[in-house]
């Protein structure tokens, strides 16, 4: 069966339940020997058994059984007519960017991952490539970034790690006005939640490192494009630079895929509860966490998305009590990263958005008492009980 083959067999799919689609996804069985499993094809070149009409896949950076697979599993998941998978979620990114070129000018989430805040202000600006960060919860400060040379607008809702809200029909709307290319990291919602394309994103993009694989056991990074043309310019990008997820973790994050669904609800229920209980203690200057009754966004979220994720921020007040906190918690793995079976602690400060200046942190909000807990599938009460402890004095 051919990638385009697949590619229309996903298109069949579509009216399916998501839990379905995450299961029956086109390739989950294998049409030569009737695996149960994607075959890991791990070769990097391919006999061409006919010099006039060569196979499909000929050079594994240039396309992979196995890597074809997963790319056609996330964009049925996603919605769009064609996947990419990357050695990792920057590496998807960066490749996306690459659709710009010196001189453009693109508008971006303030309080955007600081792994992409590093590559737009320390590499991309090299290349003459300008950015304007705005709070994009307000509209107007979309639209006032404008320049003549604008190009793009770069979005991430919930925003990483404060959870803002971006109207995202509202910034497509606008950016299509203007002729802008938009993209979305919809890593925190994933496609269980939220589906970007529908609301007329050109591109979403992923840490599949995260809820998508879901056990800290693969590195990786998709992006779905809405347009044929759009698709194409990604391949070509993808194929030049080489940035291609192998086959092995392709494979990985296939079956992590799987599973995403049941992570997903019995996370969030979890993360539902441990915002509450955070939001009523004094002792918390802050909680963030779309699905609070207080948050700022939480009508327009509700919009835009089915569920509000299983990630929270919250504020323990100083730097020097959220590393009281790191270095007593038992249960969550104190690390960089999230969206895994098991919770991770993480300190925005010293590990995602350290390559942020201290005062571009603190003018986003990134303050030294933030922590950023990412809820596993571990008993709810287990953790909160943990939880309190470590903020015991």
């Amino acid at each position: 069966m051919t990638a385009e083959d697949n590619r229309n067999t996903g298109k069949d799919r579509a009216a399916l339940d998501f839990g379905t689609k995450l299961l029956h996804f086109g390739s989950e069985i294998d049409k030569t020997t009737g695996a149960s499993s994607v075959p890991i094809y791990q070769a990097s070149t391919f006999h061409h058994h006919d010099i006039f009409n060569p196979p499909v896949h000929d050079y594994s950076r240039s396309g992979n059984p196995t890597r074809q697979a997963l790319e056609d599993y996330i964009a049925l998941l996603e919605g769009g007519v064609q996947g990419f998978a990357y050695a990792s979620g920057m590496a998807a990114i960066s490749s996306s960017f690459m659709m710009l070129s010196a001189g453009d000018h693109i508008i971006v989430t303030e309080d955007v991952y600081g792994g992409t805040y590093r590559l737009l202000t320390t590499i991309l600006s090299r290349m003459n490539i300008e950015t304007t960060f705005v709070d994009m919860t307000d509209l107007d400060q979309v639209k006032s970034a404008y320049r003549t040379n604008t190009k793009a607008v770069y979005m991430e809702t919930p925003s990483n790690p404060t959870l803002k809200i971006t109207d995202i029909a509202a910034v497509t709307g606008w950016a299509k006005e203007h002729g802008l290319i938009t993209f979305l990291d919809n890593t925190f919602m994933t496609p269980y939640y939220q589906r970007p394309l529908e609301l007329g994103v050109d591109i979403v993009l992923h840490s599949a490192t995260k809820f998508l694989g879901g056990h800290s056991d693969v590195l990786a990074g998709l992006a779905v494009a809405r347009t044929e043309e759009l698709a194409r310019e990604l391949k070509r990008l993808q194929n030049g630079l080489g940035t291609v997820l192998g086959a092995q973790e392709s494979w990985l994050l296939m079956r992590g895929m799987k599973t995403l669904e049941a992570r997903m609800v019995h996370s969030e229920k979890s993360t539902a509860r441990l915002a509450e209980w955070l939001s009523q203690r004094s002792d918390i200057s802050a909680v963030y966490y779309p699905g609070l009754a207080n948050h700022p966004g939480r009508d327009i979220h509700e919009r835009q998305s089915s569920g509000y994720g299983a990630v929270v921020s919250f504020d323990v007040g100083s730097g020097e009590r959220a590393k009281q906190v790191l270095n007593k918690v038992q249960l969550p793995i104190v690390a960089v990263s999230l969206g895994a079976v098991e919770s991770i602690l993480s300190y925005p400060t010293m590990m995602s958005h350290a390559a942020m200046p201290p005062e571009v942190r603190k003018e986003r909000g990134i303050t030294d008492g933030l922590l950023r807990f990412s809820v596993g599938l571990e008993g709810i009460e287990d953790l909160i009980k943990d939880l309190d402890q470590a903020l015991s004095e």
